[in-house]
């Protein structure tokens, strides 16, 4: 059984009054196994984010399903579900969502706070994740006393620290410069790599996509993956797909 699996998945906002409906996912379909890293990338508006978002249990499918271990995540009570994301999924945003008002430390500890965890074991789980992504020395500090590259050091800590078995990114360098960002993504695939967690990357930038096993395309809310290679040239366009896994392809 594959660690995520995507079937059938539509996305259809209706406007006010139900005047126009836009569909922004059609018919998508793909699977994650454990430890896979899969780059989605897209133009802006061709659903890729929409997709993230439904991954991330913030928001639901107009149809279809998505099973992560066989749970159905569609069918999660809307009051279970910031425990379902917390036990299971790991976040890192573009702007780093890091609360200014927190020490870096403490927006780490948020999850596991939620969670109810005590002190003591949540020093525990932080040292060595500190320690690998190089930041014990500025847990103190605020996000506002820090650079943009040592602010998604702690974004990458924060979703590494509930050890996720699923770890979801949304343009995580976009806010960076190019070396600071190759480094970052170099971090984030070495932790996962070491926790056994699977990676999905959002992004436009073919750099990011190089870090991953996989790169898809979204395009106008469907989900294209490469065309093999076939001998000669060849001006053929990504074919539409259909039933991938990430064996074969991703989102």
């Amino acid at each position: 059984m594959s660690l995520l699996e995507v079937r059938n998945v539509k996305k259809v906002y209706t406007t006010r009054l139900g005047a126009n409906q836009v569909q922004a996912l059609s018919n998508v379909n793909f699977s994650v196994e454990d430890g896979e890293y899969v780059a989605i990338m897209g133009e802006s508006g061709s659903g890729k984010t929409t997709l993230l978002n439904i991954l991330a249990a913030l928001d639901r499918p107009t149809a279809g399903e998505i099973l992560l271990n066989g749970k159905n995540t569609v069918e999660i009570k809307n009051k279970e579900l910031s425990a379902f994301r917390r036990n299971n999924l790991g976040f890192v945003f573009q702007d780093f969502n890091l609360l200014d008002t927190f020490s870096l430390k403490d927006n780490i500890f948020l999850p596991l706070v939620l969670s109810g965890e005590q002190y003591p074991q949540m020093m525990q789980k932080l040292e060595p994740i500190a320690k690998k992504l190089e930041i014990t020395h500025l847990l103190e500090k605020y996000p506002y006393e820090v650079s943009g590259g040592q602010k998604q050091r702690a974004a990458v800590a924060r979703a590494l620290i509930t050890q996720p078995q699923l770890i979801l990114a949304d343009e995580p360098t976009g806010a960076l410069d190019q070396q600071t960002g190759h480094e970052i993504m170099g971090i984030l695939m070495q932790a996962a790599r070491s926790t056994g967690a699977a990676v999905i990357v959002v992004t436009h930038d073919p750099n990011v996509a190089a870090f991953c096993n996989h790169t898809v395309t979204m395009r106008d809310g469907r989900l294209y993956l490469p065309k093999p290679a076939q001998p000669g040239p060849s001006t053929q366009s990504a074919q539409p797909a259909r039933t991938p896994s990430t064996n074969g392809g991703a989102r």
